[in-house]
């Protein structure tokens, strides 16, 4: 609930406003996920508050520390015995945490282990919110950074992942700085447009990892529904509306799309955008053959994007002894409970 919807809800029970407030404060700024843990208020009222209401959160399954780099990779449990995962990454500017919009996903796309047993529900934003709060309270940090790329596909779940927003970015909240988030999508038009209209300051990232449709398609299948220029024209739109850079991830995978015609396709598909392409070798994930492109191949992408004036970085790639790509630790703990997604 907004401070508003739980200032409402609460007067229908003859609690007064400044109630409310206590208790958002615990829920938003302290991040409590009981409301035992709420002791500025008398234990009868806990206990009324507990018959009417609860808190959705998430517990820690199971925690992974990457002794690389000490990037840390959540399982978290949900309340109905569901599973998602998390990253916490720290940098030099912060701590940064990939959240998860949806247990599973429906998406399909072929390099990617979250959508391999489909989509099972989505997260409220107040599943999404918990993440945040339960890696802060864990590692006694405080999260600057969102990126909305775990599992799930943002727009598939965009009414809930903009009341996540509203939250995290409201002041008496979590109070994060919309351009200090980060919202991932696979392609799906019509809610680029809806984002664009909103005319938030955040990053939108967009997942390509081709330049023309007979290899996207082959990759992604949402490509089939919203081609790469009904894609590129949304996303031209969106800079022009907004001003905002888009990112662009390309998973470099050794023979599909790391050629030097696809670095030239992909030169004069984006050329003139304001934008940034992110090249992320691809994780190895057991149930396909791909393989990520070799460091020849890679420098040699770069610089033909990079003489053709378009921005290019590759991501620095964390937690690579702990499976930090989202999708696996899920997958794996669900098979050690004998569960079947498939």
């Amino acid at each position: 609930m907004t401070k508003d919807e739980l200032r409402l809800a609460l007067s229908e029970i003859n609690l007064p406003k400044f109630r409310a407030d206590q208790v958002f404060s615990w829920l938003h700024q302290k991040g409590v996920s009981s409301f035992d843990e709420m002791t500025n208020i008398s234990k009868d009222l806990r206990q009324a508050l507990s018959k009417k209401f609860e808190i959705r959160s998430c517990a820690i399954e199971t925690k992974r520390v990457s002794k690389e780099d000490g990037t840390i990779k959540y399982l978290f449990r949900l309340f109905d015995g569901e599973y998602i995962e998390s990253v916490l990454m720290k940098y030099k500017y912060g701590y940064s945490l990939c959240v998860s919009t949806q247990v599973g996903c429906r998406m399909g796309c072929k390099f990617c282990a979250s959508t391999l047993g489909g989509v099972i529900r989505d997260l409220s934003a107040s599943e999404i919110l918990s993440q945040i709060h339960v890696a802060q309270n864990d590692e006694n940090v405080r999260v600057s950074h969102v990126v909305l790329m775990g599992m799930g596909e943002p727009f598939d779940n965009f009414e809930n992942v903009k009341r996540f927003l509203f939250l995290a970015n409201s002041e008496d909240a979590l109070g994060l700085s919309m351009r200090n988030i980060s919202l991932s999508t696979c392609g799906i038009v019509p809610k680029i447009y809806e984002l664009m209209d909103m005319n938030l300051q955040l990053t939108l990232s967009v997942s390509l990892h081709a330049p023309n449709d007979k290899i996207r398609s082959a990759l992604m299948p949402i490509n089939k529904k919203y081609n790469v220029s009904e894609l590129i024209k949304a996303c031209r739109d969106y800079v022009n509306k907004t001003s905002r850079r888009i990112s662009f991830e390309y998973s470099m995978i050794s023979g599909v799309n790391d050629s030097d015609e696809c670095a030239e396709e992909l030169s004069k598909l984006l050329k003139g955008m304001l934008c940034h392409v992110n090249l992320i070798p691809v994780n190895n994930v057991r149930e396909n053959n791909f393989v990520k492109s070799n460091d020849k191949q890679l420098k040699k992408f770069v610089s033909i994007l990079e003489k053709n004036s378009v921005n290019v970085t590759v991501r620095r790639t964390l937690g690579k002894d702990i499976e930090a790509s989202c999708g696996q630790l899920r997958k794996k703990h669900i098979a050690s409970e004998g569960r079947d997604e498939s």
